[in-house]
């Protein structure tokens, strides 16, 4: 569950579906809850967590959620009879505060990879505002863990449409960009794995205070294969001794595994040596990742056989008007988008009614709403964006 809510209902059904990851949730809950515990469920989507921790009686609970999955949530709190002990919040986290410390915090707010969007200065804000002092933080730990794969069909889907000249044309332009973006993966074996894996980072909730992971890795090769890139997953800790892994040998969860590419495949011998620099930085509201890799053939520093350093940041492209507009010398002038926005959001400012405020719009910006309906749908979605 996501605490910037960008699941449907049919991506929160799956996640209840998971009963590997419910499974875990659920024998910690029962741990945990007792009648007296007051509990706070962060991205509580529609509301599963907060629904069994009532049903093992918990005194209280704050659900909160900014989707509007949390009225479905309601509706299910309320039919199941437990509308009186869960109060739901829509809103992130960060921007709320409670009458009281919890007891109990629980929450999943991770995507494929627990370095997803806000979700540790999430973890970190509720730890240090709304945790009592011996409460429970669930999860407690992540353990990230990378190796090198052998991933023919996986590189492509990445590469195909570009190298394979479809209808004759050379289209390899693109790959540059592709390959420096990653993609969820499911089918992962032992078997393809080219090096042990290794323990990138550990990421301690009931301590972490930096959201920025970086280390750098390095493995003398065992066997000879053809490696396409990197696979990340994690293994998850709810509380000492309870937990689950999405790890390839591991039956697999609704969270699939990370595929980063390499900028091609390398041929690897017995002997070669592997270096990966990998950091993930969390820049506005989701992260930028890096992955630096070097091989050497049979470790001579002198004969490197590939050198790649791939990042996320390289993944759009960007036009030299673009890049302009954003250099500290550019003067910008406002285009008609920002006037029309301009004007709306000053009448907002002045408290008037949203139909007001579209009929200005069609007098002032006929060419751009030639009826008050359309007006106002623009004007509506302004008011979802930027109202309280």
């Amino acid at each position: 569950m996501t605490n910037l809510g960008i699941y449907s209902l049919s991506g929160y059904g799956d996640m209840i579906n998971d009963t590997g990851r419910m499974a875990a949730y659920f024998k910690v809950l029962k741990t945990i809850i007792s009648s007296d515990k007051v509990v706070l469920d962060i991205g509580t989507g529609t509301g599963i967590l907060s629904l069994l921790a009532c049903h093992l009686g918990a005194k209280k609970v704050y659900a909160i959620e900014p989707a509007d999955a949390i009225w479905v949530a309601q509706e299910i709190a309320r039919v199941n009879g437990y509308s009186d002990r869960i109060e739901f919040i829509q809103d992130i986290s960060t921007n709320i505060t409670l009458p009281k410390l919890v007891d109990v915090i629980i929450s999943d707010l991770r995507g494929v990879l627990p370095l997803f969007q806000r979700h540790i200065p999430s973890l970190i804000d509720a730890r240090q505002r709304f945790l009592k002092s011996n409460g429970v933080l669930v999860p407690q730990q992540d353990m990230l863990w990378v190796t090198v794969v052998e991933a023919t069909e996986m590189y492509q889907d990445f590469a195909s449409p570009w190298t394979d000249q479809p209808y004759g044309f050379d289209m390899t332009a693109a790959t540059r960009y592709v390959t420096n973006t990653w993609k969820k993966a499911q089918s992962v074996t032992p078997e393809m794995f080219l090096v042990e894996p290794q323990c990138w980072a550990t990421l301690d909730y009931r301590t972490i205070m930096n959201p920025n992971v970086t280390a750098e890795l390095e493995w003398l090769t065992e066997r000879t294969g053809l490696a396409h890139g990197l696979c990340l997953w994690f293994d998850a800790t709810l509380i000492e001794g309870v937990g689950f892994s999405n790890a390839p040998s591991q039956p697999d969860l609704i969270y699939g595994k990370a595929f980063f590419p390499f900028s091609h495949p390398i041929n690897l011998e017995k002997n070669d040596v592997i270096n990966l620099k990998l950091k993930a930085n969390l820049v506005g509201d989701d992260y930028i990742w890096r992955w630096a890799t070097k091989v050497l053939q049979q470790g001579n520093a002198k004969d490197i056989k590939a050198s790649f350093n791939q990042s996320t940041f390289f993944a759009t492209p960007i036009s030299p008007k673009q890049l302009q507009k954003q250099s500290d010398q550019f003067v910008p002038q406002i285009n008609n988008t920002a006037k029309v926005d301009k004007l709306a959001l000053n009448l907002m400012e002045n408290a008037l009614p949203l139909g007001t405020i579209a009929q200005r719009l069609t007098e002032q910006f006929s060419d751009r709403f030639p009826t008050w309906k359309s007006a106002l749908t623009y004007v509506g979605e302004l008011s979802q964006r930027y109202s309280d």
